[in-house]
């Protein structure tokens, strides 16, 4: 009985250790980066949110290996900008690529 424990305990371990590098070859991202870059997108999205600019909503966010992308078409520069500056100010932001485009009036 203690030794089928063993093997069971044993496989568990492998199973877990599998399944963890395969969620790292598939990305090239550990699985830590992948929490963190979840958490980035989803602070930047909520920061995003509670500006009072409602265009500020409609940007579309993504974080890769802790680079922020901002995407979509606001107002004017000055949001642009905003958006800029928010993302940036998350905490473990490393850079921030502002794709945005300011729609033409």
């Amino acid at each position: 009985m203690r030794s089928l424990n063993a093997f069971t305990a044993f496989s568990v371990v492998v199973l877990v250790a599998i399944t963890l590098a395969a969620c790292t070859s598939m990305t090239g991202k550990t699985a830590g980066e992948n929490v963190d870059d979840a958490t980035i997108t989803s602070e930047v999205k909520a920061k995003l949110a509670a500006e009072k600019m409602s265009t500020l909503t409609r940007i579309g966010v993504d974080t890769e290996r802790r680079t922020v992308y901002l995407t979509g078409t606001v107002d004017t520069a000055a949001m642009r900008a905003r958006a800029e500056e928010i993302a940036r100010g998350v905490k473990h932001v490393s850079g921030v690529v502002n794709n945005l485009t300011v729609q033409a009036q």
